[in-house]
């Protein structure tokens, strides 16, 4: 353990100590800040700034004639007779749609679209969307239903979701809020895997080629490399979570003072539309920090830290048994593949399936199976699944860890001295029943 010990302090302060470290630490909140906020940008003007287009349109059938309503920036202008070369000399008009003359109530409605540009998704839907309605009005009033009772009918029903525990208390829910924090702290656990996971790999691959392994295991054993190396970097990566955590607090602490209210205060927090310090807010944002603060916060952060470090741990041993097995980057390649897709594939899964269930029958299996729980479980958590599927995804994911790492171990300490071969899979298997 001695030696463990010594290796990880190195691995932790080679690394901590470097100035690009320091620089990515503090830029790095800033630079993810600042790339939403552009993206947010970028959408709010798109869908506000963007300029109505006129279309020209030719109901021959007269089932529509002055019936369609505008659609978001699409504007309907009936027209009588409409060409092609109406359309190139227009300065106006940006499209034009023919309605064919013999179309019934009782058909398909085959729309003719011509442009000088291509029909966007956006635009498609919006025209499907105005004809479908006039066509619904129509069939409604020749079946004897008025106009008056065909307007009635149209309703606006908001959901205003609470969550109810245990012992009978209701707390604010959010599906928004729900979903945005847990897509985040997914996103941070499958950043730091690679990003920490590659580091373990690169620096593997380093001292094997300089041939200073050699040197470093004539003092202690292979297995003490490997984890002394991948608990370093480990730790690099919680002192960079720490700093984030400090930054954040930081800030809030600057919010609740230009507030004017105590960020310490759960219950305040938690009854945001009765607190008085916060009646100027806009009632939507008043309500997601109230359905923020009325999450089980302090099990979320737990539960994350142990995946943040589980998954780190299940991935950077496989990481470092890649880089033990070759002796460029280029020839990491074709074990990278494996390892690799069962994290995008469990990313890419959050964002449609678990969210759209989060306690549903794939959702509860994918967190308990350790090569996807580290993503799929911090989605799960604001929705608060059963405690027994956390315990269970964390009793396996320990004994999963376990595993892996042992046959890290095997893999590593063959492939740390091979030289000039390239490993296939089947030399890799080979070397996991070496005898010491």
């Amino acid at each position: 353990m001695n030696n463990i010990w010594i290796i990880t302090a190195r691995e932790y302060f080679t690394r901590v100590k470097k100035r690009s470290f320091i620089l990515m630490t503090l830029l790095t909140p800033l630079l993810i800040s600042a790339f939403y906020g552009i993206i947010i940008w970028v959408s709010v003007g798109q869908s506000t700034s963007s300029e109505s287009k006129h279309i020209a349109v030719v109901d021959a059938s007269g089932i529509f004639q002055n019936k369609l309503k505008g659609q978001k920036n699409l504007d309907f202008i009936f027209q009588n007779h409409y060409s092609a070369d109406d359309l190139i000399n227009s300065d106006n008009i940006d499209a034009a749609l023919y309605i064919s003359k013999d179309f019934k109530l009782d058909e398909v409605l085959n729309l003719k679209y011509e442009s000088m540009s291509s029909l966007s998704v956006s635009d498609n839907e919006a025209i499907e969307r105005a004809f479908q309605n006039v066509l619904k009005n129509q069939k409604l009033q020749k079946a004897g239903v008025s106009q008056e009772s065909i307007d009635s009918l149209k309703s606006t029903v908001n959901i205003n979701p609470f969550k109810v525990d245990k012992n009978g208390n209701v707390k604010t829910s959010n599906l928004g809020i729900n979903t945005v924090l847990g897509i985040a702290l997914a996103f941070m656990i499958y950043f730091f895997i690679f990003l920490y996971g590659v580091q373990v790999m690169k620096g593997v691959i380093e001292e094997k080629t300089s041939r200073i392994v050699e040197l470093i295991i004539s003092t202690v054993k292979p297995f003490q490399l490997m984890m002394g190396k991948v608990i370093g970097i480990a730790l690099v990566g919680l002192t960079q979570l720490g700093i984030w955590v400090v930054l954040s607090t930081l800030f809030f602490g600057i919010i609740s003072l230009l507030v004017g209210i105590n960020m310490a205060d759960a219950e305040a927090l938690q009854q945001v539309s009765s607190n008085p310090a916060l009646q100027n807010l806009d009632a939507d944002f008043a309500k997601n920090i109230e359905a923020f603060f009325s999450l089980p916060l302090l099990k979320i952060f737990l539960t994350f830290i142990f995946y943040f470090l589980g998954g780190y741990l299940f991935y950077g041993a496989l990481f470092a048994a890649i880089g033990s097995a070759v002796d460029s980057e280029t020839d990491t390649q074709q074990f990278m593949l494996p390892i690799t897709l069962p994290l995008v594939f469990s990313f890419a899964i959050s964002f449609s399936i678990v969210i759209g269930d989060p306690n549903g029958t794939l959702a509860t299996w994918m967190s308990i199976i350790p090569i996807s729980s580290p993503i799929v479980m911090m989605v799960r958590m604001p929705f608060d699944p059963p405690l027994w599927e956390i315990i269970v995804s964390m009793l396996v994911m320990i004994t999963s860890i376990t595993g892996v790492i042992w046959l890290a171990g095997k893999i590593y300490r063959t492939g740390i001295l091979m030289y000039g071969k390239k490993p296939t899979y089947k030399e890799l298997a080979k070397w996991l029943f070496y005898k010491n």
